[in-house]
């Protein structure tokens, strides 16, 4: 068990992949920060609009709180957040796509003279027809936030 995870993300159009990611850093620590991207990082490498923050983060905080343990959320407007200068977070949640940002904050943790954290990585969630489950995809219509096929 971990003291402090750190997971971080859009978390746009809240989906199962998300909601796993979410629920394994809550499992494994005793607290948890969720590290959700401004609205001007969210949407600087997307061809979609995400939600507005607010919206977004609302629906994690009520997700959250479902798991039931201590955390926070806090606006991140870079892939690191606070996981780079954090010294009480040990453990990082991230998915197969995110795990180099993972491995990037250990760098710069090591070079600041923090103790590495552990990476957990999750594996990407499929929807029924085989594809990854993402927000874009909801977005278009193509899958709902379970990964169905519409």
């Amino acid at each position: 068990m971990f003291k402090k995870a750190v997971v971080g993300g859009t978390f746009d159009q809240l989906h199962a992949g998300h909601k796993r990611i979410l629920a394994m850093a809550f499992d494994i620590a005793d607290s948890v920060v969720i590290g959700l991207t401004s609205n001007e990082f969210a949407n600087r490498f997307r061809s979609l609009q995400a939600q507005p923050y607010d919206q977004r983060k609302k629906t994690v905080d009520a997700y959250a709180k479902e798991l039931k343990k201590p955390y926070e959320i806090i606006e991140i407007s870079d892939s690191y957040g606070v996981a780079t200068i954090d010294p009480k977070i040990d453990c990082i949640v991230v998915s197969e796509e995110t795990l180099l940002r993972a491995e990037e904050i250990n760098a710069i943790r090591f070079k600041k003279g923090i103790s590495k954290i552990s990476i957990l990585v999750i594996p990407i969630l499929l929807a029924s027809d085989g594809g990854a489950i993402s927000s874009e995809r909801i977005i278009k219509k193509e899958i709902n936030s379970e990964g169905r096929k519409l």
